[in-house]
């Protein structure tokens, strides 16, 4: 039985590893090869008719050459289009996602393997030419194809473009070939934090005051949205990642450092989503403002990292932990030395040269297809090598941006020997934390058991900050995020478990309030922290809480 095409964002993916349409590297044999790979121009459907979308017949439904009956013109919205968040009109042509200009993504596709191949003829005969200097050759290789097209649209009785449809199509053709695709312009709206798919036509947009959004499609079939899918795999991080059949899994950083994960052959549809990292140039102060910590927190949190004392935060999936992450490294002195180690760069604070010009930033790198007699990929570096490594490096702090797997070890070993260590773990509170580490612990170190993994966490680690994300939008109320517990390990205790003093515990709301005088505040008071701050039990937060942004 053949799969059906028909409708919008047809199911035809991911039944098979679908042929690459866009360069892997950007080069002029890429770019040749790449051409060769997809259908000449000419090929190609220059209008749909109901019914025909997706694969299936392109023969317009009066016959070949005729005008298509729902043929509309592409400077005005169509009569018959539909809201973006109700899928793709029948005629082809949507709104691009976040814009008002109705953009025909047929001819956007059109365009887009014709400039293809003008690339891979130019480049044959060129030096080789940076990503920029590319995208400029890519501009004005459009012009003629552009003005060919708007000349046909005439002819075939429609109004003639104004600039803005113009400027809309040319932007669609490029973010297709060097950017996202259609998703490039939900990338550009700075409201814009996560943004999930289910398939090319299944979009939620969730943006940062917490409203979800579902918008239109973002590829005309699923085969479509992994080849888009694999020329970011060809372009992510420090070197080339695959995402074929045999490699389902993708994580990828992208241009403007968003985190994509994107999984397809082990799925009915393919399944992705995109992290935005809108806040990175943020301090403790910028945090006080957005009601995720207040000045009591921020006051003992910078005296700590003065100090020295090793941090870990902990909270669930979303809950802002990175960002507090970049906060706590704001109050590094400006001429420190220390290093970020990553799976994908999401900290970002080697972009911020006024603020850290010594960081020694690290990204882990997964390697190519190819094993060798381990089982291990040619070229793979891992974040449990970069933390060994990293100790050679003369850094005095270290930051692993999440810890996950068997890095927890070198980590802590790190931490136990250094100071003002960082990093990150998914848990559920900060106690949970604790546990969170010695599972990891004792999955990557053969022999290892609780009661050493206990200790080494005992020796290693001074503050557990747990940040946590609520969600009361069921019940009429908002989102927001903040810190709820500051837990001080105090070396090992009974039962061979650390000792911990809750600093800062939950208040009424959820929201730390000072709880218990910590065994290391003569410290903190040689370090700036003022002890009368921890008076306030009731915590100095803004009343009531506010939207997180």
């Amino acid at each position: 039985m053949a799969d059906d095409t028909s409708r919008p964002g047809g199911r035809a993916g991911p039944q098979r590893d679908p042929g690459e349409g866009i360069p892997k590297k950007q080069g002029a044999e890429a770019w040749l090869r790449a051409a060769r790979s997809l259908p000449r121009p000419a090929d190609l459907p220059t209008a749909l008719s109901p019914g025909t979308r997706n694969g299936s017949s392109a023969v317009p439904a009066n016959g070949p050459g005729a005008v298509p009956t729902n043929a509309v013109p592409t400077n005005a919205v169509p009569t018959n289009a539909v809201p973006v968040n109700d899928g793709v009109p029948a005629n082809g042509v949507v709104r691009a996602p976040g814009a008002r200009t109705p953009v025909d993504y047929t001819l956007v596709r059109r365009l887009r393997l014709e400039v293809a191949h003008l690339m891979a003829e130019n480049l044959q005969s060129m030096p080789a030419l940076d990503v920029h200097a590319q995208r400029e050759l890519c501009r004005r290789l459009l012009r003629e194809p552009l003005a060919d097209a708007a000349h046909d649209h005439v002819l075939r009785g429609g109004q003639p473009w104004t600039r803005r449809v113009e400027e809309a199509l040319g932007d669609a053709v490029m973010a297709a070939l060097f950017g996202m695709g259609r998703l490039q312009q939900l990338l550009d709206d700075p409201e814009v934090e996560n943004i999930e798919l289910n398939g090319c036509d299944r979009v939620w947009v969730c943006y940062a005051d917490g409203t979800e959004v579902q918008t239109g499609a973002v590829a005309d079939s699923d085969e479509e949205l992994i080849e888009q899918l694999q020329l970011i795999a060809t372009r992510s991080g420090t070197g080339e990642r695959s995402f074929t059949s045999s490699t389902p899994m993708l994580d990828a950083r992208l241009e403007d450092g968003s985190r994509l994960a994107a999984m397809a052959w082990t799925t009915p549809r393919p399944q992705v989503v995109i992290r935005r990292h809108r806040v990175r140039d943020v301090d403790l102060h910028d945090l006080v403002r957005m009601g995720t910590l207040d000045t009591v927190l921020a006051a003992f949190l910078a005296a700590a990292l003065r100090a020295g004392l090793n941090i870990i935060v902990t909270g669930p999936q979303n809950a802002g932990k990175t960002t507090l992450l970049r906060a706590l490294a704001a109050e590094f002195a400006p001429m420190e030395r220390f290093g970020t180690i990553e799976r994908e760069f999401e900290l970002f604070l080697h972009e911020l040269p006024d603020k850290h010009p010594r960081v020694m930033a690290m990204e882990a790198r997964e390697g190519s297809s190819e094993r060798d007699a381990a089982g291990r990929r040619a070229g793979e570096v891992t974040e449990e090598e970069l933390v060994r490594r990293a100790l050679r490096f003369n850094l005095r702090r270290l930051i692993v941006g999440e810890v996950r797997g068997s890095e927890v070890l070198p980590m802590l070993e790190a931490m136990s020997v250094g100071d003002g260590s960082l990093c990150t773990l998914h848990a559920r509170s900060a106690t949970h934390g604790i546990d969170r580490l010695v599972t990891l612990a004792m999955a990557a170190g053969i022999g290892i058991s609780d009661v050493f993994a206990y200790r080494l966490i005992a020796g290693a680690v001074n503050l557990i900050v747990h940040i946590d994300l609520v969600d009361k939008r069921w019940s009429g109320g908002h989102r927001s995020r903040h810190v709820s517990d500051v837990l001080e390990i105090n070396g090992i205790g009974e039962s061979h478990r650390p000792s911990v003093t809750d600093v800062f515990a939950p208040g009424a709301d959820g929201r730390a309030v000072p709880r218990h005088i910590p065994t290391c505040l003569e410290v903190l008071v040689r370090h700036g922290f003022d002890a009368r701050l921890l008076d306030h039990r009731g915590g100095t937060w803004r009343q009531p809480p506010e939207v997180t942004r």
